[in-house]
C-alpha cells in the first residue's frame, strides 16, 4: 500500500482525490519485469535502489505539494534550495522559535523516515516477487498486457483513465525544468541586455515629475481576488470605493488597472524588482543577477536627475540588505532605523500605519527639503494575517507602544492558520488595514504635488485564493494635479482606486517602460508606444 500511494499520489493538493489512486501504474509492472530477470543479488541491489529513488521522488511530491500550495508553482530543484531559509524565517515568526525549532527537527526526522521505509518496502515487495517467482511472472504479464492495452485504447472508468505512468512523468516534467533552469541565466542575460532608457540623459528622464513628491507603494500580497472574489469583494470593495470617495474630496483623482505579477503566494521581492527593474524576475538566479547589474531602475532614474532625494521605508528589513544599492535610494530605513517601539504582529516588524507616520516624520514633514521619490514596502498583509493592528488616530501613534494592547486583542496565528475559512477572513481584514492606512495618509498629508503609485506585489497563497486564481494584481496612480494622469490616459486604466475585470492587465515587467515614456518629454511617441505594446503583447511566462 505504501509503494502504490507513493507512486500515485499527485503532487497538487487538488488532484488528491480517490479517483488519483483508482490506476494501474505501469512503473510497478516494469520494475517487477526487471527483478524476475536479474540475478538475486543484483535484484536486491536494484530494489534498494528504486526503493530509496521513490523515496525521494515521494519526498519531491511533497515538496510540489507546499510550493503549489504557496507559490502555484512547483519545486525547482535548481534554484528553489535557498528559499528553505525563508521558510525558517517563517516559522520561527509565526510559532516562536522553539516552535519553529520542533518543526525543523519533525521535518527532518520525517523526510528520513519516509525515504527508508519506503526503500525497505519496496525490498521486501521484491523478495516475496523472487520467492514466488511463479505467480509473479505470470500476473506480471497479464498486467503487462492489460496496461499496453489499455493505455493504446485509452480505456476509461467513468472517465478515469484505467492506467498511469504518472511518477515517470513527474520525473520527466522535474528533468525538463532542471533543464530551463541550468538555461535560464543565459536566457535572462540576453533579455536583461535590451534596455531601452540605459542611455538616456538625465534631462530628460521623468521631465512631467519634476517637483513632485512621488511614492511607489507595495502592499504585501494585495492581489485580483481581494477585489474580485465573492467572499471578499464586499468588504475590500467598500474599502476602495470609501477611499476613492475621501480622496476625491480631499481634491484627488485616481485610475486604476492590473498587473501580472511574476510570482504568487510569496517571493515579494521577485516582484519589487521585477516592476523596478522592467524585467521577468522569476526566480532566484535572476533576482541576484539583476540586483548586481547596472540595469536602470525605476526608483535609480529619479535618482539618476538629480532633483530628487530618494527614499526607502522597508519596515520588512530586519538585518543587512547589500541589494538595497542595485535600487539607486539614497536613503533606507529598515525595521531598525524608524523608531518603533511596538510589538512584531507576527511576520511584520512594523504595522502599516506607523511606517506611514514614520515616513511623514522622517522625510516627508520636514521643512526646506528637496521633492522626494520613496519606495514604501506595506508588510501587514503578510502571511499569516494574524494578529492584524488596528487603525489609530494619527496623533496617537507615537513610538508605537499603543500597539501592545492592540496586539493582545488580536487572533493566535496558530488558530487561523489551522482553519481556511478564519485564515481567508483574516487576510481580507488585513488588505483592508493596509488600504486604509495608505487612503488615511493621503487624505490627511497628501498635497498638490503627491503623486502615489500604489500596487499589490503578488496574490496570497492558494488556501486563500483556491486553485487556478492566476497572478495578476491591482495598480493604481493617484494625484491632485490633473496634469498627472493626463498623462496616462491612453493606458486606458478605469477612474477610481478599483479596478474593473475590463480594466487593461499587463505584464508587471512592462510598467518601467511605461511610465518612463509616459512621464519623459517624448511621451505619446510612435517609437515608444511600439516598444510597449511589444513588451505587452508577449506571452505571459
Amino acid at each position: 500500500m505504501l509503494v502504490f500511494v507513493a507512486l500515485l499520489l499527485p503532487n497538487e493538493a487538488s488532484l488528491i482525490t480517490p479517483e488519483a489512486f483508482a490506476h494501474l501504474p505501469g512503473e510497478v509492472i516494469i520494475g517487477a519485469a526487471v527483478l524476475l530477470v536479474l540475478p538475486p543479488r543484483a535484484g536486491r541491489v536494484a530494489a534498494a535502489v528504486a526503493g530509496a529513488g521513490l523515496g525521494l521522488l515521494t519526498l519531491l511530491k511533497f515538496l510540489d505539494l507546499g510550493f503549489y500550495t504557496v507559490l502555484d508553482r512547483p519545486f525547482d530543484l535548481v534554484l528553489d534550495w535557498i528559499l528553505f531559509d525563508d521558510a525558517e524565517s517563517f516559522l520561527r515568526d509565526t510559532l516562536g522559535r522553539a516552535g519553529a525549532i520542533a518543526a525543523v527537527i519533525g521535518i527532518v526526522i520525517l523526510t528520513f523516515a519516509l525515504v527508508a521505509l519506503i526503500a525497505l518496502a519496496v525490498v521486501r515487495l521484491a523478495g516475496l516477487m523472487v520467492r514466488h517467482s511463479g505467480p509473479t511472472t505470470r500476473t506480471t504479464l497479464l498486467f503487462g498486457t492489460v496496461w499496453v492495452t489499455c493505455t493504446a485504447l485509452g480505456v476509461q472508468v467513468a472517465g478515469v483513465p484505467v492506467t498511469s505512468r504518472s511518477a515517470a512523468d513527474l520525473v520527466r516534467t522535474h528533468a525538463d525544468l532542471v533543464s530551463a533552469g541550468l538555461k535560464d541565466g543565459k536566457q535572462f542575460a540576453k533579455e536583461a541586455s535590451v534596455d531601452h532608457f540605459r542611455d538616456t540623459p538625465p534631462d530628460q528622464l521623468l521631465t512631467a515629475l519634476r517637483g513632485k513628491d512621488v511614492i511607489f507603494t507595495f502592499i504585501e500580497s494585495y492581489g485580483r481576488s481581494a477585489i474580485e472574489d465573492p467572499a471578499m469583494a464586499p468588504q475590500v470593495g467598500e474599502v476602495l470605493d470609501d477611499g476613492t470617495e475621501r480622496l476625491k474630496a480631499a481634491g484627488f483623482a485616481s485610475e486604476s488597472g492590473w498587473l501580472t505579477s511574476p510570482v504568487a503566494g510569496a517571493g515579494s521581492w521577485l516582484a519589487h524588482s521585477t516592476f523596478m527593474s522592467g524585467m521577468w524576475i522569476k526566480n532566484q538566479q535572476r533576482y541576484r543577477s539583476a540586483t548586481s547589474s547596472d540595469r536602470l531602475t525605476l526608483t535609480g532614474a529619479f535618482g539618476r536627475t538629480g532633483d530628487w532625494r530618494t527614499v526607502g521605508i522597508m519596515p520588512g528589513v530586519t538585518r543587512s540588505w547589500p541589494e538595497g544599492k542595485y535600487f539607486g535610494l539614497d536613503n533606507i530605513y529598515d525595521s531598525r532605523d524608524i523608531g518603533y517601539k511596538g510589538p512584531k504582529f507576527s511576520w511584520s516588524p512594523v504595522p502599516d500605519q506607523y511606517s506611514l507616520d514614520a515616513y511623514e516624520r522622517l522625510e516627508h514633514g520636514k521643512k526646506d527639503r528637496e521633492p522626494l521619490m520613496t519606495e514604501i514596502v506595506l508588510a501587514s498583509s503578510h502571511n499569516p494575517w494574524s494578529p492584524i493592528p488596528k487603525m489609530v488616530g494619527w496623533d496617537e501613534i507615537g513610538d508605537g507602544s499603543v500597539y501592545h494592547g492592540i496586539k493582545k486583542e488580536g487572533t493566535n496565528p496558530t488558530e487561523v492558520l489551522a482553519d481556511p475559512e478564519k485564515l481567508r477572513t483574516e487576510y481580507r481584514r488585513a488588505i483592508e488595514y493596509s488600504l486604509s492606512s495608505l487612503i488615511s495618509y493621503v487624505e490627511k498629508y497628501g498635497t498638490d504635488d503627491t503623486v502615489l503609485v500604489f500596487l499589490g506585489d503578488h496574490q496570497p497563497n492558494a488556501t486563500v485564493t483556491g486553485p487556478g486564481a492566476g497572478r495578476d494584481v491591482p495598480i493604481s496612480i493617484v494625484a491632485r494635479d490633473p496634469k498627472v494622469l493626463d498623462r496616462v490616459s491612453d493606458w486606458g486604466w478605469q477612474d477610481g482606486l478599483k479596478p474593473g475585470p475590463d480594466a487593461p492587465v499587463w505584464r508587471m515587467d512592462t510598467f518601467r517602460d511605461r511610465f518612463l515614456t509616459a512621464y519623459g518629454p517624448q511621451a505619446g511617441s510612435a517609437e515608444a508606444g511600439g516598444r510597449t505594446a511589444e513588451a505587452g503583447d508577449r506571452t505571459k511566462e
